[in-house]
């Protein structure tokens, strides 16, 4: 009979399996959907709509099966060795935290503000929880870069982004 601590051991050794899981899911997920897409009939010819769906589809349910196959004949992979990271240190937490805390705050107010402010304060407090310090530079490389990256999407790439209280003077 298994113990809990033999079935915990074992389901340790086997974790890639949890990715083939994850592969295997998603895989079904895209052939579902690619599936029961809904494709006008004038639109078909030799390569229609659902081609690259149904090719990814496929391909992740492959390699679902091989990772699985590999894992259960004792395959494993290797531990990351890290380039330049030293592993035997914690995470950085508050950087963490920090920089899930920018995205979060520019997604909610990326609609009352626009994009130009939202994005400012995106570039701005990303780039101080990664460590710049330097206030007198940041926020205006951000605000520029926001402005810039809004006027190309919205002029050049035609995907409009809200402009927000902003959207008279750009």
């Amino acid at each position: 009979m298994t113990t809990p601590t033999d079935r915990r051991s074992w389901l340790r050794e086997h974790s890639e399996l949890g990715v083939g899981l994850l592969l295997a899911v998603i895989g079904v997920l895209v052939l579902t959907d690619a599936l029961t897409m809904d494709v006008d009939l004038a639109q078909r010819g030799p390569v229609g709509p659902t081609t690259v769906p149904l090719v990814v589809g496929a391909g992740l349910l492959v390699v679902a099966v091989l990772l699985a196959v590999d894992v259960l004949r004792g395959g494993r992979g290797e531990a990351e060795g890290g380039e330049d990271v030293d592993l035997s240190e914690p995470g950085d937490w508050r950087t963490v935290l920090l920089l899930a805390g920018v995205f979060l705050a520019a997604a909610v107010l990326i609609d009352p503000l626009g994009f130009p402010l939202a994005g400012a304060l995106l570039f701005w407090g990303s780039a101080y929880a990664l460590g710049s310090r330097r206030l007198d530079r940041d926020p205006l490389v951000a605000a520029v870069l926001s402005v810039l990256t809004h006027l190309v999407f919205t002029r050049l790439l035609g995907v409009p982004l809200p402009g927000g209280p902003l959207m008279g003077v750009l």
